[in-house]
């Protein structure tokens, strides 16, 4: 919050919440943070459900998760054609990302939210500029404030600064339930095999996570305005 001025006076935030340890995590924090009375600001959160993608999370167990940090709940339920998007060489996750961004989106405008909470933590962000690097030929990654150009609202990513590794072992620690199905498609994916190459990077340099994070600083890539 600090260094990236993700969080103001009077915003209200959407939080993206999946379900997963990350988006938990994200709630947890901003609600927590939230009782604090500098800056002020509200937390709501949108659970979307995917009709047609065979994995889901239990839905009382969010609810429940957000009555306990008075945080309310959205629900909403959508879908897309995984033959329609193919034909156009969109994969299932991209078509699946888009389809849930479209529902927050519509949904923080209409409860006059101004921002929008992902639970992308800095592994994500490490993992994102080395596909970038590798498969667009150029160096970026999802920031960690994003003023969109089309609508009033900013993407902000609070966790942009926690290691994977440390989430887990907070998960563990809190009892988080995990997802009843992991999605069909997540093993494959480029993001799978750059987890794998990263990884490998780690073991030959364990500062190398902390030399790609002050190279996207320095070329100002964590903040897009």
């Amino acid at each position: 919050m600090a260094t990236y001025h993700l969080i103001t006076d009077d915003d209200h935030i959407l939080v993206g919440l999946s379900g997963g340890k990350d988006s938990l995590l994200l709630l947890e924090l901003l609600a927590k943070r939230s009782r604090i009375h500098h800056p002020r600001f509200e937390v709501e959160a949108l659970h979307v459900r995917m009709a047609n993608i065979h994995y889901e999370t239990d839905t009382s167990y969010l609810q429940q998760f957000c009555d306990n940090l008075g945080v309310k709940l959205h629900v909403l339920t959508t879908s897309f054609e995984v033959t329609d998007g193919s034909r156009k060489g969109k994969t299932p996750c991209f078509l699946c990302s888009w389809n849930r961004r479209k529902q927050m989106f519509n949904l923080a405008q209409e409860l006059g939210c101004n921002k929008i909470a992902l639970g992308h933590h800095q592994d994500d962000l490490l993992h994102t500029a080395l596909m970038n690097l590798t498969f667009q030929g150029r160096f970026d990654t999802m920031p960690a404030l994003l003023k969109m150009r089309k609508m009033p609202l900013s993407i902000i990513r609070p966790l942009c600064m926690i290691e994977e590794k440390d989430i887990k072992l907070y998960a563990e620690l809190q009892g988080y339930q995990k997802q009843q199905k992991l999605c069909p498609y997540e093993t494959f994916s480029h993001r799978a095999d750059i987890k794998h190459i990263y990884d490998a990077i780690e073991q030959m340099n364990p500062e190398a996570r902390y030399s790609m994070w002050n190279a996207l600083n320095a070329d100002n890539k964590l903040i897009e305005e």
